[in-house]
């Protein structure tokens, strides 16, 4: 067609449109969304660790109503994959950088090194089981390992609850580290499940220092609970839906 063609001049306007129009859907918002916040969980690592855990708790919701979404109004063909680069984002590059923000502000010299091997090793560790997740267990109804998402969350829960001696969260993180890439099955929470933990993440964003720290608190013991006994006790029910 001539270069000057109306023709000519549309096709020039789609090629410059973006390249997403009309391939994500409403899920996909949500999980960009997520990624954003894990960007935002880094930052503020720089500057409270607490605040970090707030953020890094709130991307955990976000990532719960993306799956939401994504039951209700159907994903898309990159869903998956942009799921997995979000959770790298926001559930393993953002609680590597609030243990690194804890251990930094107590620890100088190997010390510190130490922690950020530890850091990186949970980078590591997270990436791998989230492209192993990807790979076999979408739509499984299980999963191998620690998810990535519960294990940001039993560190940001941990932070919030008051368990600030870095030797304590480095240490943590060192075993969720090792227990991402596990063979141990979890499988997914049913609906009543996931409502009341994310009731109680919600409090623990919203009002940290309530009542004692209540709210980060319970978090903790239901996350951890969860980590700890649902490959052998947890029932598989309704699943998540």
């Amino acid at each position: 067609m001539p270069p000057g063609s109306d023709d000519g001049r549309r096709a020039r306007l789609r090629d410059i449109r973006p390249r997403f129009a009309g391939r994500l859907g409403v899920a996909d918002v949500a999980t960009v969304a997520n990624a954003a916040l894990g960007f935002c969980a880094v930052v503020a690592a720089a500057v409270s660790p607490a605040l970090a855990a707030r953020v890094l708790l709130l991307a955990a919701m976000v990532d719960a109503v993306d799956g939401i979404l994504a039951r209700r109004y159907g994903g898309s063909t990159v869903g998956p994959y942009l799921d997995s680069l979000a959770d790298v984002a926001s559930f393993c590059v953002a609680p590597a950088a609030l243990l690194a923000a804890v251990a930094h502000a107590a620890w100088q010299g190997p010390s510190f090194l130490a922690a950020v091997a530890v850091g990186a090793c949970f980078v590591a560790a997270g990436v791998v089981r989230l492209g192993l997740y990807t790979a076999d267990d979408v739509g499984n109804g299980h999963t191998e390992g620690v998810p990535t998402t519960l294990a940001g969350t039993l560190l940001a829960a941990a932070v919030l609850a008051g368990v600030t001696d870095p030797a304590l969260v480095v240490g943590f993180g060192a075993v969720l580290a090792a227990a991402m890439v596990t063979c141990l099955p979890y499988p997914d929470l049913r609906v009543r499940d996931a409502l009341v933990m994310g009731a109680v993440q919600a409090l623990a964003v919203l009002a940290p220092g309530a009542l004692g720290r209540l709210f980060p608190r319970a978090l903790l013991a239901f996350a951890l609970a969860y980590a700890v006994l649902g490959p052998w006790f947890y029932r598989v029910g309704e699943g998540k839906r």
